[in-house]
């Protein structure tokens, strides 16, 4: 079992960026249909969502969650040890995209910053593994942005993806302390045998080169090979009956209850996945934030998301006890436990903002000039 322990290391802020671009669910029924559309809706409890515009990234998207995350925390960027990236919607192939926000936050070279490529369950991995890197090193604060643009890989009729995703970015800021009972718990697992439940099968190493003919699918949809795919039966078996399992474990590995807990900030899934899981669980489902409606499905940034949106603009300040849960693309799963003070949660930022320096359309524009 893979079960993490961190004491003397705590949740010491989040925050979150959205883009401006709302895309109103029912805007698809001129495409599906007003039946398929309301059916849609009905099942995954997607109303809206956000979208990035073309050269718009989550990178973007988390940079202004860490530039207002550090500002409000009065934290300098050199204070900041390491910086994880960990998500599937890099800048570029190479080199890694922590690098750009290493060199956008002006975060120092001696800080050690590298990507992981991970979907829905970025979050909790990445959280596990800044924590370890923390506990092992005289690091005292680091960074882990997560987040995806998955809707820039949909094709434009896909049913089953078109309507369901959100785009977001959001970061945590881990922070060493002298205090032992400041911890973090996380329980990982992985199932590699699912790695075609949910895939982009071209434009990596294995088909660098793949067709872009449109094909009709067994599902009904048209896709291309550089489109994702989710096989939606294998997907939901999976979440219905591995992600209670996961929990569950959880709970007996820290002897913990649901009770225990103040927030659930899962992964935004779909609504009727979410209940089944609440309901397999025994958690209570009010205690659950439920951001599907406005946001989509925000991949690993949900579950940041999810708090920031029911705790940034409360004026109450407490201590709160969050499990966090991400599971999917991989297949990955990751579920996590930690206290964080409501004041070190933002409200989520709206912005449209791009890296223009890293826009780079003509070879010749990475010569340095003198």
């Amino acid at each position: 079992m893979a079960f993490f322990k961190f004491n003397n290391i705590r949740v010491a802020g989040i925050a979150c960026a959205v883009p401006m671009n709302k895309v109103k669910t029912e805007s698809y029924k001129s495409l599906f249909g007003d039946e398929e559309v309301v059916k849609f809706m009905a099942m995954t409890g997607v109303k809206e969502s956000r979208r990035t515009s073309e050269f718009q990234t989550c990178s973007d998207l988390g940079y202004r969650a860490a530039k207002e995350l550090l500002a409000k925390k009065g934290i300098a960027a050199e204070e900041i040890g390491a910086l994880l990236f960990v998500s599937h919607s890099p800048d570029y192939r190479r080199p890694s995209t922590a690098f750009v926000l290493q060199y956008r936050l002006g975060i120092p070279k001696e800080a050690v910053c590298y990507d992981i490529s991970l979907g829905c369950s970025s979050l909790v991995v990445g959280m596990q593994t800044v924590a370890s890197i923390m506990n092992t090193s005289d690091i005292k604060k680091a960074l882990v942005v997560v987040g995806d643009t998955a809707g820039k890989s949909v094709y434009p009729t896909d049913r089953s993806s078109a309507m369901l995703f959100g785009e977001a970015g959001a970061v945590m800021l881990l922070e060493k302390t002298s205090n032992v009972k400041d911890e973090i718990c996380a329980l990982v697992r992985s199932d590699g045998s699912g790695y075609r439940y949910m895939i982009i099968p071209g434009g990596g190493y294995r088909n660098l080169h793949a067709s872009e003919e449109v094909v009709m699918c067994e599902d009904g949809n048209e896709r291309t090979l550089m489109n994702s795919f989710i096989q939606g039966t294998s997907v939901f078996t999976f979440t219905i009956f591995d992600v209670p399992r996961l929990i569950k474990d959880f709970l007996t590995q820290t002897k913990t209850t649901p009770d225990d807990f103040d927030c659930f900030a899962f992964h935004q899934a779909n609504l009727y996945i979410l209940k089944q899981i609440a309901k397999k669980t025994k958690i209570d489902f009010e205690r659950m934030p439920i951001t599907l409606d406005r946001y989509g499905n925000t991949s690993g940034a949900s579950a940041i998301v999810s708090l920031c949106d029911r705790y940034g603009k409360d004026d109450e300040r407490k201590v709160i006890k969050v499990m966090a849960c991400g599971f999917g693309i991989g297949i990955s799963l990751g579920i996590t436990a930690f206290e964080i003070d409501t004041d070190d949660i933002l409200p989520i930022y709206e912005d449209n903002e791009i890296f223009e320096e890293g826009l780079i359309t003509n070879p010749n524009q990475l010569y340095e000039k003198k």
